[in-house]
């Protein structure tokens, strides 16, 4: 994995309006990059030429490869919950429009299998050091159910349905990639956990 020193930092927060671009045009060639070749297809050397950003201040924004790719997919994620709220899911429960949601996000993860495959190493790799990036990942599965669920305000029990929910998507993408599961057969895994969300149906918010 390639890294920096410990003294390298990323940007303060919030970012100014130019370095968000900068970021973005990171984010963007991150994806080409695994998309043509998958994890060992994104070197940083490669993304900060087609970034067109100095190598020194691509390690300022991403400490390694791993912050790149897990980022990468934060950005992916944010990009898919635009869409489903143009586009909302149907379904008459909430388990339902949770589980077509996951469906249409597995289908768009389908068709680029090798940013895919990048991204869910990434993750898979990721240690202490890349927890923050790691945790808006989670945030943002977590905001895109609740959105399918429709619950602004959920119970403690659904979050507990969510948190299951988004580790067998996690799992089920796992073994579609490696080829041990079918899209069929993550299919019905995926509808299967979501009837979780009907155990929690009859809670009300506290």
């Amino acid at each position: 994995m390639e890294k920096v020193e410990a003294a390298a930092a990323r940007p303060a927060s919030p970012l100014t309006e130019r370095q968000e671009a900068r970021r973005r045009r990171i984010l963007r060639a991150s994806a080409r990059l695994a998309c043509r070749g998958g994890f060992d297809a994104v070197q940083m050397r490669e993304v900060a030429e087609s970034s067109q950003v100095a190598l020194g201040t691509l390690y300022r924004y991403f400490p390694s490869k791993i912050h790149l790719l897990v980022a990468t997919m934060q950005d992916q994620l944010e990009h898919l919950h635009a869409t489903l709220r143009k586009r909302p899911p149907a379904g008459d429960t909430a388990a339902e429009r949770v589980a077509e949601t996951l469906m249409r996000a597995f289908r768009a993860l389908q068709r680029e299998p090798h940013l895919a495959d990048a991204m869910v190493r990434a993750l898979t790799f990721a240690d202490r050091s890349v927890s923050p990036e790691v945790d808006q990942v989670s945030r943002q599965t977590t905001a895109i159910i609740l959105d399918a669920m429709g619950r602004e305000h959920p119970t403690p029990a659904q979050l507990s349905a969510v948190r299951v929910i988004e580790h067998t998507w996690h799992s089920a993408l796992i073994t579609w990639l490696s080829g041990r599961a079918s899209i069929a057969q993550v299919k019905v895994d995926i509808e299967t956990v979501c009837r979780l969300i009907d155990l929690t149906a009859l809670e009300t918010p506290r």
